[in-house]
């Protein structure tokens, strides 16, 4: 009798364990009001200036770059847009004299293995090297704002529409979309480039005097395809003091002649910080309810973007702020954090998500160049790393193939009461297409228990549902391991980044539901 107790014992604690790792998601068959239009150049980068011929090219293309971007072009049927600015934008002066850039960098530091350039003259051909970038690619750039030298924005910007005018330029349909005027102007009062007092009236009439002197230099006009990007803070205060979009709106940036010309308003967003030296941690960065809670602040800013009719981008953001934490952003788990919280951005009606990118920075989807130092502490390297993809880089594929080249995609959070899965349906027109799951619970190399993994059941609800889908899995060893990752048993870690292996897609039931392993991400194809 003791015996049966017992096994009967263990069978319940089973069949509880069971019930207690299913997770139930409805999804409608037919897109609801709710669902997001999704752009197809919602991945997009930000480019650290300073080494901006490193990951383009000068005289020739940087051909392990462009591969990056042409993947998420075949995919979407539109390239990524791409920044060029950031810290560096508010350390860059012009000369005639120089064909490309000259830059100065400050000592690298084990925080920091591979700072911003502390100064950069740069040349016609700086600008020009952006005819290297994919076809149809659309450009913003970023003008000194921060050394509050007039005369260099002057001669970027001549600069910079003399190169986009050119035939290279307009016979690739590469277009420059938008400049942006000051990186982080918010933070010049800590920065030493303002006083302490520096407020957002200061700096709304300092860049109405610098826009209306670009807009003469670049011929700026309602008429013109090259608009303006307003704001580009570093964070917002959400209401009308403060630096935010509605403070600089309440003090009639658009009312001016340059501020008619502001098509988009941008904010920077890290989820942390390692300026410090002080590290996160991977699961935390990657928890469900961190990613919600680091973009709902930022819904008064988008509601009061879209109010003006201007679209609203997040024009900076990554994991951690001064490049990355180490062991955290460049890990297998950051790209499931990247592409949670970049599908969740579209529900707050953020249009494009500009994940920023730098030679040697930790949270870097690629690396362009061959490396000598470590990205973690910046000693030297015993062998030199050549150009290869990071991590986070399988987000953005993931989300390219969920997206598609319809053009006509819409996306939902679907309604998943579970702290650790998050998922997402996309529509094309009306009708299911596809739906991502992500399992956010870290497994990690130190893990001592068993993988654990929960069984999605799927209630599709319209008429119509389907018998069968296609599953594709993101397959990762750990989440704190940095290689060998595969999507549909194929990788990206190759010496051109393109893609290589067979690739690999299972066929399942809809009734049958499916599983999912903790640090996974799977698609379901309809």
């Amino acid at each position: 009798m003791p015996g049966f107790i017992t096994a009967y014992q263990v069978l319940t604690l089973l069949l509880l364990g069971r019930v207690a790792s299913c997770v139930d998601v409805p999804i409608s068959l037919s897109s609801p009001p709710a669902a997001a239009s999704v752009s197809q150049s919602l991945v997009s980068f930000s480019i650290e200036q300073d080494r901006w011929t490193d990951f383009v090219g000068t005289t020739t293309r940087n051909q392990f770059f462009f591969n990056a971007l042409d993947n998420l072009k075949q995919l979407t049927g539109q390239p990524p847009q791409i920044r060029i600015g950031a810290d560096s934008e508010d350390h860059t002066n012009f000369s005639p004299n120089v064909q490309f850039s000259q830059t100065l960098f400050p000592a690298v530091s084990a925080t920091v293995p591979y700072p911003e350039a502390s100064n950069i003259t740069v040349g016609d051909g700086f600008y020009g090297a952006a005819q290297f970038l994919p076809s149809n690619t659309h450009v913003t750039w970023g003008l000194n704002l921060g050394q509050n030298n007039l005369t260099a924005a002057f001669l970027e910007a001549k600069s910079l529409v003399k190169a986009f005018s050119t035939s290279a330029f307009t016979n690739a349909g590469i277009t420059l979309d938008a400049i942006e005027i000051g990186n982080e102007a918010d933070l010049y009062k800590n920065n030493g480039a303002r006083p302490t007092t520096y407020t957002s009236t200061q700096y709304v009439k300092e860049w109405t005097a610098f826009a209306t002197n670009v807009s003469a230099a670049a011929k700026l006009s309602a008429a013109s395809n090259t608009k303006f990007w307003g704001a580009a803070f570093a964070g917002s205060s959400h209401t009308t003091t403060g630096f935010s979009p509605q403070a600089i709106f309440s003090e009639g940036i658009l009312s001016s002649t340059p501020g008619s010309l502001i098509s988009t308003i941008s904010l920077h967003h890290y989820s942390g910080s390692f300026c410090a030296g002080s590290g996160g941690l991977l699961q935390d960065l990657m928890t469900k309810s961190t990613i919600r809670g680091n973009l709902t602040g930022f819904a008064p800013d988008v509601s009061a973007t879209h109010a003006k009719n201007l679209d609203f981008v997040l024009g900076e953001t990554n994991s951690y702020s001064c490049h990355g934490a180490p062991g955290v952003s460049n890990t297998a788990g950051a790209a499931l954090w990247s592409l949670d919280y970049l599908l969740f951005a579209t529900q707050l009606g953020i249009s494009r998500v500009f994940f920023h990118q730098g030679i040697g920075y930790k949270y870097s989807w690629f690396q362009p160049v061959t490396l000598t130092r470590s990205i973690l502490d910046g000693t030297p390297l015993a062998t030199p790393l050549p150009p290869h993809i990071q991590p986070q880089y399988y987000a953005a594929i993931i989300a390219a193939e969920a997206i598609g080249t319809s053009g006509k995609t819409r996306a939902v959070e679907l309604n998943i009461n579970d702290s650790r899965v998050a998922g997402y349906a996309f529509y094309e027109g009306s009708n299911l297409v596809r739906a991502v799951l992500i399992n956010s619970q870290a497994f990690f190399t130190t893990t001592t228990t068993a993988r654990g993994s929960k069984h999605v059941s799927l209630n599709l609800t319209g008429s119509g549902a389907p018998a069968k889908m296609t599953v594709k899995r993101l397959s990762i060893p750990h989440a704190d391991d940095t290689v060998g990752i595969t999507w549909g048993g194929q990788t990206y870690e190759t010496s051109d980044g393109r893609v290589s292996g067979t690739l690999q897609v299972g066929s399942a039931n809809v009734a049958d539901g499916v599983d999912i392993q903790d640090t996974e991400i799977i698609m379901l194809s309809f």
